[in-house]
C-alpha cells in the first residue's frame, strides 16, 4: 500500500527511560510502515536539557505554536537523586510545566476503558474527565529554603512605584517559603475551555477548588468561572441539559466516589495532577490515560499521562522481558495525528489514527493484556502477557487487517 502523506508536520517529543523505548517501538511498527511521518523532532531526554540548558524545551513549545498540533514522550523531571544520577549542571524544572506556561490553556484527561477491566469505584460507570488548568500555581512557584530567623513578606510594586506589603511568617527557627501566582485572563481561558468541552462532549461541568481558606487565591478561580458561565454559557449549557456546579474540593471528591461518573471534573494545576492519576488508577491503571493539552489559541499537544515507567527500565536495563502497557502513548501519536489530519483535512490521516485506536482497544478485549493489567481480570479472560516486541506485532497485525 502507499504510505499516507501528511501536508504539514506535528512537533515530534522525544523523553527519557522505558516511554523513550516504547516510543520508538510505537513508531517503528504501527506508524512508519503505514504512514509518511512528517514531524519536527525535538529530544527532550535529560541528557539532551542537560547540555542545552533547557533551550530545548523553550524551542519545542514554540514549535508547538508555530506548528499548532504536538506529540510529546514522558520526560524525567529531575530531583536530588536524579541530579547526582545524570551529573547534572542543576535541578531542570518540569518540562511540561515549561510547555504549559508556553502554551497555556488547559488539559484534558479521560480514562481509556475496557470491558475487560472493572474500575475500582463499582459505581463509576461512565468515564471522569478531569480538566487540569496548565499555567501557574507551584509550577512556576519561587521558593527559598529559610535558615536563619527572620520576617518573611509578600511585596508587590506597581508600575508607579506603589508598594503593598504583607507579612507572611515570622521565623524564628528554619523553615520554607513558596510565592505562586496565576493571571486572570489564564483562568478565564481555563473556564471557557471546560464549558467548550463540556457542550462538544455532552457533560456536565464540576469545578472544586478551597476559596473557604484560600480567600483571595482560590477565590479569584470560583468568581471567574462563575462570571464566564453567567455572562457566556448558562444559556448554551442550559439548552443542552447540562449542569454547572461548584463546590469545595474535598466536597467533590466525595461526590465523586458516589457518582456513576460521565463529568467534567475542573481542577486547578496540582489538585488536576494529583486527581487525574487517583482515577486514572480506579478505572484501571495510570497508562491508561489519555492527555491532550488545548490552548486558548487553538493548539494541541498530546501525552501520555503517566511518567516514564522508571521500575521497568530498571529491569529492561537488567535483560528481563518487560511487558510495559502501551495504550496511553499509542493515543497520545493518534490524537495528534488525527488532530493534523482535521486541520489539514487529510481524511485519510484521521482514518488511519482511528484504525490505529480500534487495533489498539481490541487487542486488549481479546485479553492479550500488558503486565499492569492481567491481575485486574478474571485470569479466564487473560488470553496471553506478551513482551512489548509481541505486542506492538499482535497490535500491528489487527491494523494491517483493519487496513487492509
Amino acid at each position: 500500500m502507499n504510505k499516507i502523506q501528511m501536508n504539514n508536520p506535528i512537533v515530534e517529543i522525544d523523553g527519557d527511560e522505558m516511554t523513550r523505548i516504547l516510543w520508538k517501538m510505537i513508531k517503528d511498527e504501527l506508524i512508519l510502515p503505514f504512514v509518511d511521518l512528517n514531524t519536527e523532532y525535538f529530544d527532550l531526554g535529560l541528557i539532551k536539557r542537560d547540555e542545552t540548558n533547557d533551550q530545548i524545551t523553550v524551542d519545542a513549545a514554540n514549535a508547538i505554536k508555530k506548528h499548532r498540533v504536538g506529540v510529546k514522550c514522558a520526560t524525567i523531571t529531575p530531583n536530588q537523586q536524579r541530579l547526582e544520577e545524570y551529573n547534572l549542571k542543576q535541578m531542570w524544572k518540569s518540562p511540561n510545566a515549561t510547555i504549559r506556561a508556553t502554551l497555556d490553556g488547559t488539559v484534558f484527561r479521560a480514562p481509556i476503558m475496557i470491558s475487560k477491566v472493572k474500575p475500582v469505584v463499582s459505581c463509576w460507570k461512565k468515564p471522569i474527565v478531569i480538566a487540569r488548568h496548565a499555567y501557574g500555581d507551584i509550577y512556576k512557584a519561587t521558593e527559598h529554603r529559610v535558615t536563619e530567623p527572620g520576617k518573611a513578606e509578600l511585596l508587590f510594586t506597581n508600575e508607579n512605584g506603589e508598594t503593598v506589603r504583607k507579612e507572611i511568617f515570622n521565623f524564628t527557627a528554619p523553615g520554607v517559603l513558596q510565592g505562586m501566582h496565576n493571571r486572570d485572563d489564564s483562568i478565564e481561558s481555563f473556564a471557557r475551555a471546560c464549558f467548550e468541552f463540556a457542550l462538544d462532549s455532552k457533560q456536565d461541568v464540576w469545578f472544586s477548588c478551597k476559596d473557604t481558606i484560600s480567600k483571595e487565591y482560590d477565590q479569584t478561580f470560583k468568581f471567574i468561572f462563575q462570571r464566564i458561565f453567567d455572562e457566556e454559557y448558562k444559556e448554551k449549557m442550559d439548552n443542552a441539559g447540562l449542569e454547572y456546579r461548584y463546590a469545595l474540593i474535598d466536597d467533590v471528591a466525595a461526590k465523586v466516589i458516589r457518582s456513576e461518573g460521565g463529568m467534567i471534573w475542573a481542577c486547578k494545576n496540582y489538585d488536576g495532577d494529583v486527581m487525574s492519576d487517583l482515577v486514572a488508577a480506579a478505572f484501571g491503571s495510570l497508562p491508561m490515560m489519555t492527555s491532550v493539552l488545548v490552548s486558548p489559541d487553538g493548539n494541541f499537544e498530546y501525552e501520555a499521562a503517566h511518567g516514564t515507567i522508571t521500575d521497568h527500565y530498571r529491569r529492561h536495563q537488567n535483560g528481563e522481558t518487560i511487558s510495559s502497557n502501551p495504550l496511553a502513548t499509542i493515543f497520545a501519536w493518534t490524537g495528534a495525528l488525527k488532530k493534523r489530519g482535521e486541520l489539514d483535512d487529510n481524511t485519510e490521516l484521521v482514518s488511519f489514527a482511528n484504525k490505529l485506536v480500534e487495533a489498539s482497544l481490541d487487542t486488549f478485549e481479546s485479553g492479550i493484556l500488558s503486565e499492569d493489567l492481567a491481575p485486574l481480570c478474571n485470569p479466564s479472560e487473560v488470553v496471553k502477557v506478551p513482551s512489548n516486541e509481541e505486542m506492538m506485532k499482535e497490535i500491528r497485525t489487527r491494523l494491517e487487517a483493519a487496513l487492509a
